[in-house]
């Protein structure tokens, strides 16, 4: 008896039968989903629920103490806490404030309909420099009220010093582990022992690397000042100098951070074909040109992820600073992140808190966008 249309096929469904494709692909499916299902589990459990639980919190005046005590104690206040520190509080716009670079503007974008006009500009081009003269027109009309003020003071100073970290410690640590790896790639008794040295300050923990360098930088008995005096020179005060102490903290987190970078150099340079070396080197090329049109390609992939994984680590530093100058001297080497830790756990305000770590994710989601991007680039 033939099956209907719509009816299961009664041989698939006999015990004992060999499944048809789409029967095998529903198990597949399902097998993949049970698969997955304890890790997805501990994934919401441990990171998404704690993600979503900080945007809620962002959204009130969340103070820690108060409602540890009573959990009603919370006011939804919206994106409050967001204009706080990004933009201002208690802002007015009005039509006549800061009128001459307004005056401007407005006068640059009729200068770009007018270029559209004559065919100069493109419409497209020209339509989009009218809807940013229009946006930063309105932007400039907005100025605090009398009883308010533009943005958190110590945030963008504090974003500022962690940009200027960033900019200082990735290079340093990117130039001085590919250095290390060129050195040390060589299959030698010594060349292991030495990578193992070099690569031991990295399993440090940031207490101990800070105990070692706030010694190291101690004005009065410190191995500098020791060097410094040996020398007739006066020691230099590092950690209490506002020109000198993020520097100080840079190099400590070079040399902690160093031994990962120069791992993950070494272990390019490895999949990087000899041969290319030994025929380089038959047509004559120097050192420089090996490194240049060789090992410098050949890289690439190694130095894309040397570059984020570094910049994402130190956009959230936090135990340098916190235990070599506690974010001194007048917060010369104040962080994002221990700022957040201030404002969260010194001050109970969790509501702002939460805010600002969401504005550092989208620092750390950037960056990540950015890799695979290059990523992609490189395929």
């Amino acid at each position: 008896m033939t099956a209907g249309v719509g009816e299961p096929d009664a041989e698939a469904a006999r015990p004992g039968a060999i499944p048809t494709p789409r029967l095998r692909r529903h198990r597949d499916t399902i097998d993949g989903y049970l698969f997955l299902a304890p890790f997805l589990a501990i994934y919401g459990l441990l990171l998404v629920y704690p993600f979503l639980k900080g945007i809620w919190i962002s959204l009130h005046d969340w103070n820690l103490m108060a409602v540890a005590f009573d959990p009603s104690a919370k006011e939804f206040v919206g994106l409050e806490n967001y204009v706080r520190f990004l933009w201002g509080r208690e802002m007015t716009w009005d039509f006549a404030a800061h009128w001459q670079p307004r005056m401007l503007v407005l006068l640059a974008g009729c200068g770009a309909a007018y270029a559209s006009i004559t065919g100069a500009l493109s419409r497209p081009a020209a339509a989009g420099l009218c809807l940013a003269a229009l946006v930063l027109w309105i932007l400039l009309g907005f100025h605090p009220g009398e009883d308010g003020r533009w943005f958190d003071r110590r945030f963008w100073p504090t974003v500022g010093n962690t940009f200027v970290f960033v900019l200082l410690t990735v290079p340093g640590v990117t130039i001085t582990g590919l250095a290390l790896a060129i050195g040390l790639n060589r299959e030698t008794r010594m060349m292991a022992v030495l990578r193992t040295v070099f690569f031991t300050s990295h399993v440090l923990s940031v207490a101990v690397v800070t105990l070692i360098w706030r010694y190291m930088f101690d004005s009065n008995r410190g191995l500098f000042a020791e060097i410094a005096q040996g020398l007739g020179r006066e020691p230099i005060v590092w950690l209490t100098s506002t020109d000198l102490a993020m520097v100080a903290i840079v190099i400590a987190t070079i040399w902690w951070s160093t031994g990962l970078a120069m791992v993950l150099f070494l272990a390019g340079l490895q999949g990087i074909p000899g041969e290319r070396y030994e025929a380089a080197r038959l047509d004559g090329a120097g050192h420089w040109a090996l490194f240049r049109h060789i090992t410098l390609p050949g890289l690439r992939r190694t130095t894309t992820l040397v570059l984020v994984l570094q910049t994402i680590a130190h956009f959230q530093v936090f135990g340098q600073p916190h235990l070599m100058t506690q974010g001194g001297p007048n917060d010369a080497t104040q962080t994002l992140v221990r700022h957040i830790y201030e404002a969260g756990f010194r001050d109970s305000e969790m509501g702002r808190a939460a805010a600002m770590s969401l504005f550092l994710f989208a620092i750390m989601f950037v960056f990540a966008m950015l890799q695979l991007r290059m990523s992609q680039g490189e395929d």
